[in-house]
């Protein structure tokens, strides 16, 4: 069964840990300087929060596919529906290595599918200078997620080693 994904910015990392802990009744199975995640089984969710250099609030939704058949399937439909932004395999992103299809809805929310396949050590790795543009099957190994209106950039001008200390709004 796929998971609910939900990821929020945040200003105050350990004052919403204290929060979201309280609402959830459990801790998070995810703590590091910049990011926390509760794997949830009711609700069956992975929220996710990160405090970076963005507006605080609601970052992206997602579907977190249990393996990679169910994310092919996902990405089937996504790709029917001609609503593919960006597609990465083997890329790192929030402590996690995953294969993933980004997407936007009519309002411009922002939306991560994506199936993990083992934890990482750093929330992104370092981007190589493949492009990264629409329906592009295989995306740089690099943390990254379309922005509105800006789908066809390079992937060093996303989440590149220059931007690694202070990654702008596309990193998801």
């Amino acid at each position: 069964m796929n998971r609910f994904h939900v990821h929020v910015n945040v200003t105050d990392l350990d004052r919403s840990i204290t929060f979201y802990s309280q609402l959830f009744g459990a801790g998070p199975t995810v703590i590091k300087p910049d990011y926390a995640k509760w794997m949830l089984d009711d609700p069956r969710v992975n929220f996710a929060i990160s405090r970076r250099d963005r507006a605080a609030g609601v970052d992206h939704l997602g579907i977190q596919a249990d393996d990679g058949a169910a994310l092919e399937a996902i990405g089937a439909r996504l790709k029917a529906a001609d609503a593919i932004s960006l597609a990465e395999v083997g890329t790192t992103c929030c402590y996690a290595h995953s294969d993933k299809y980004w997407t936007e809805d009519p309002q411009g929310l922002r939306w991560e599918t994506f199936h993990t396949h083992g934890e990482a050590t750093t929330y992104f790795a370092p981007a190589t200078a493949t492009p990264a543009s629409k329906s592009t099957e295989h995306g740089a190994a690099a943390c990254c997620g379309p922005r509105a209106a800006d789908t066809q950039r390079s992937v060093t001008e996303c989440c590149g080693p220059a931007v690694a200390a202070n990654p702008p709004a596309c990193c998801a």
